[in-house]
Order: C-alpha cells, then sequence, then structure tokens
C-alpha cells in the first residue's frame, strides 16, 4: 500500500496527465469527453478522501487548520467550477475558457500541497503512520468513486 503522500502524489499526475490530454482536445470529441469523464469522477472521489483522511487529521494542530481550511476552500472553488464545465457544451468557447481557469489553479493547488503542505504534514502524520494514512486514503476513495459514478448515472438518467 503506498504511503498517503505517494497516493496522493499519484492521483495528482493522473489529474495532470487527463489535464493536459484535455487541453488538447478540441470541440465535443469522443476523445474530450472521455478523459473529462475520467477526471471528473476522480477528482470527485481524491477530493473527498483527501479531506475525510489527510485534512481532517492536520486540523488537530494549530498549523494545520489554516492549511486545511486553505486547501478545502480551493477544493470548494474547483467544484464548483467543474461541475459548471460538466454542464457546459465542450464544443464552446466558454467552455474552453472555464477549463483553462480550472488547470490553472488546480496545477497551483497541486504544487501547493506537494511543496508545502506536506512538508509541514509530515510533522503529524510521520512514517509510522504513512501507510496506514494511505491505505485509509485509496478506500475512501474508492468508496467515494462509487458514489460518484452513480450520482453521474442517475444525472444522465434524468
Amino acid at each position: 500500500m503506498p504511503s498517503i503522500y505517494d497516493a496522493i502524489i499519484a492521483d495528482h499526475e493522473k489529474h495532470r496527465d487527463l489535464l493536459d490530454k484535455i487541453a488538447n482536445t478540441e470541440g465535443d470529441s469522443e476523445e474530450r469527453r472521455k478523459a473529462w469523464n475520467a477526471f471528473y469522477c476522480d477528482i470527485k472521489s481524491h477530493s473527498a478522501a483527501e479531506e475525510e483522511e489527510f485534512y481532517s487529521v492536520l486540523m488537530k494542530e494549530t498549523w494545520g487548520q489554516d492549511a486545511a481550511r486553505h486547501s478545502v476552500a480551493e477544493h470548494h472553488e474547483m467544484d464548483e467550477i467543474v461541475e459548471e464545465l460538466n454542464e457546459m457544451d465542450m464544443s464552446s468557447s466558454g467552455w474552453l475558457t472555464r477549463f483553462k481557469t480550472l488547470k490553472h489553479d488546480y496545477e497551483h493547488h497541486m504544487e501547493e500541497e506537494e511543496n508545502e503542505v506536506f512538508t509541514r504534514a509530515k510533522k503529524v502524520v510521520g512514517e509510522e503512520e504513512n501507510d496506514a494514512y494511505g491505505e485509509r486514503f485509496q478506500k475512501r476513495k474508492e468508496k467515494e468513486l462509487g458514489l460518484v459514478q452513480k450520482k453521474k448515472e442517475d444525472h444522465l438518467e434524468d
């Protein structure tokens, strides 16, 4: 089982690849739709699991409260953009403009997490606990992924 940090970084790498793939597509193509759906489901489940299994732990430390609140606020802002994009016409210029905002914001968020938050978080979640937190994160993400996929399917049926 990967450590909590390795699990989050692996997701970030997947998200960076999907963001680049989406950015290199045009219009309402099957390629864009497939990459977007993969990104949508993964980022939604990732964010929920990260908040429950990582940021909730950091809240125990005074410095962690601000870092966690900041990251969770960014999650909320990006979630609003993700939902907005999910409802928009992918072939519109507005979709691409909004997507570029999401891509920029999320790349900044990932860098901040990996370079600042993780350094300080290691004082709370040290090596002896890394794998246990990583396992909980993965399990929570799988559960959240199922919920996201069901919600997406239900939405398509409406």
